[in-house]
């Protein structure tokens, strides 16, 4: 079960990569590239599934799991994903607040999952 749970982070941790990425590289064009928004909503689904693996096998560091950072940064997540399908579905005419959002949401949701102890 823990092999599983750590796929997940794996695929959790590559998914806010290609959106951290993809927003910066795409700060100077004038569309959101696709990959931010699929990356937006596979970093969801992995930490939804991660939450319900630590659920199911009990919380591998010995510890209860914090809901509330888990909340936070699902509402976090979720509203990422929303935006980065909203600014892919608006093609080449992405106000440059759109894309700052989607890039500033993704570091706060980063920096919730360090620093929220």
């Amino acid at each position: 079960m823990e092999f599983l749970y750590n796929v997940f982070v794996f695929l959790h941790f590559a998914s806010w990569a290609l959106v951290f990425g993809g927003s910066i590289a795409s700060l100077r064009t004038k569309a959101l590239y696709k990959g931010v928004s699929h990356g937006a909503m596979g970093a969801a689904a992995a930490g939804i599934i991660m939450v319900g693996i630590a659920e199911m096998a009990g919380p591998f560091g010995g510890g209860e799991l914090d809901m509330a950072k888990i909340g936070v940064k699902l509402v976090v997540a979720l509203a990422v994903a929303v935006l980065a399908v909203l600014a892919v579905r608006k093609g080449e005419d992405v106000s440059p607040g759109l894309k700052g959002s989607v890039l500033g949401l993704t570091l706060v949701n980063i920096l919730v999952a360090v620093f929220w102890n």
